[in-house]
């Protein structure tokens, strides 16, 4: 397994000691930098080599304004498009969440969560791997429509409808398409259409907008 390069940025001193003290104990993980503000991360970034952030994402500057929250995410997507990003949080406002995770984030899980599974979120991040906890799909959820209705989406067709749903179960393109008996060209223009019409740019945006409508959808079947 080869190491990640990672930056820690957290305003609370303990949280920057207890997430360094775990992850010491882990030899494919190597700490490169640690900061408290946003400006101080922006400093960070422009000097140290990174494979993936482990974040908070509420960083309020003591020193004069600065982005923090999601202004500051999108600013490190915008300025950093490489850069991995694992968000820490503690928030629970389902908006935010969803938010963080469709401006491009590749995990994010909360602040109680053991760090034997932000280890896991760091090795998915690295490898480029979406990774969200239970934790905070549980709070995606929340939304969810009834119990056992069959995934519609509004503005998709029911063919891309069926297609997302099978997505969000977890399904690669090759499983989708052996599932419904259709060529993998097909489901893979069906899911691109999809994120086009959502307005989604990657898998994890398209995950977290499907699981925030609801994660109990069944899919139906259509005739081939």
């Amino acid at each position: 397994m080869e190491n990640s390069r990672v930056i820690l940025a957290d305003d609370h001193p303990f949280v920057l000691l207890g997430i360094r003290s775990a992850l010491s104990a882990y030899r494919d993980i190597m700490i490169v930098g640690e900061a408290k503000s946003p400006g101080a991360l922006i400093e960070l970034l422009q000097s140290v080599p990174c494979d993936v952030l482990v974040t908070d994402l509420t960083m309020p500057s003591k020193t004069g304004p600065a982005e923090d929250g999601l202004p500051l995410i999108r600013r490190l997507r915008r300025d950093w498009p490489a850069l991995h990003i694992v968000v820490l949080t503690s928030l629970t406002n389902i908006a935010i969440l969803r938010s963080v995770i469709v401006d491009g984030v590749l995990g994010m899980l909360n602040k109680t969560e053991p760090m034997s599974e932000l280890v896991t979120a760091i090795r998915a991040a690295s490898a480029g791997r979406a990774y969200i906890s239970q934790s905070i799909l549980q709070s995606l959820t929340r939304l969810s429509r009834k119990p056992h209705e069959p995934l519609r989406i509004r503005g998709l067709s029911a063919r891309e409808s069926e297609v997302i749903g099978l997505f969000a179960q977890g399904r690669s393109i090759t499983e989708i398409a052996s599932t419904l008996g259709r060529d993998i060209r097909t489901v893979s223009r069906q899911k691109r259409f999809a994120m086009t019409k959502l307005g989604v740019t990657n898998d994890p945006g398209l995950f977290a907008y499907v699981r925030a409508h609801g994660a109990s959808w069944q899919v139906r079947r259509m005739p081939k």
